[in-house]
């Protein structure tokens, strides 16, 4: 390769290099957005998890108070 031609080169090997930047930047971005996103997500459904879980034990527990009265008054 001449001097003339790597020349010539250097200013489109510039620009091919700063557009692919800036597109891995917005990816990387992009990403780092979607994991923070997922990981407030998965958060949240643990959160809603445990709050139904305590709704279910309560429900059982108020049941079974139930059942203890309704055989105590039958007796």
């Amino acid at each position: 390769m001449n001097k003339t031609t790597f020349v010539s080169a250097l200013p489109a090997l510039g620009c091919v290099l700063l557009l692919t930047g800036c597109g891995l930047a917005d990816v990387g971005a992009a990403a780092a957005t979607q994991g923070a996103s997922a990981a407030e997500q998965a958060k949240q459904a643990k959160q809603a998890q445990e709050k139904v879980e305590k709704q279910i034990e309560e429900a059982q527990r108020t049941a079974a108070d139930a059942r203890a009265k309704a055989e105590a008054d039958n007796e």
